[in-house]
């Protein structure tokens, strides 16, 4: 596997808990990443709105100020392209269905495995 398979790649992690915030943290800048942070919904609308760069948006369901869906909502407003990953601890069918029907692109299931994590987001970028 590259060493970095997530290089170049410039991405927004929206999470309102802060050691989940920094677990993840690691995993993406290991693989290479530049990471945005936003703990909040509104945080992440306002920052997407500054770095239109943003390729990927990890997105968490349940936040302060405005869940996930709201903010996602909001920043496919003027961001149509990028891709929106939820987070969720729910692994409920009826919810996975409801993320994937939403504006979400995809979806990822906490607890996150490094791996997998890094593998889903590559399944997005060019060339892979």
């Amino acid at each position: 596997m590259d060493q970095k398979p997530l290089s170049g790649i410039r991405l927004l992690l929206v999470e309102d808990d802060a050691s989940s915030r920094l677990y993840m943290n690691k995993i993406l800048e290991r693989a290479g990443a530049s990471v945005l942070n936003a703990g909040d919904g509104m945080e992440a609308i306002r920052i997407a709105q500054e770095n239109p760069d943003i390729k990927i948006i990890l997105m968490d369901i349940q936040l302060p100020l405005l869940d996930g869906y709201a903010a996602t909502m909001k920043i496919r407003e003027f961001m149509k392209d990028v891709v929106v990953i939820a987070q969720t601890a729910y692994g409920i069918q009826g919810e996975q269905d409801e993320l994937l029907a939403s504006t979400f692109d995809d979806y990822i299931l906490k607890p996150i495995l490094p791996q997998l994590l890094v593998e889903k987001i590559s399944s997005y970028l060019p060339g892979k």
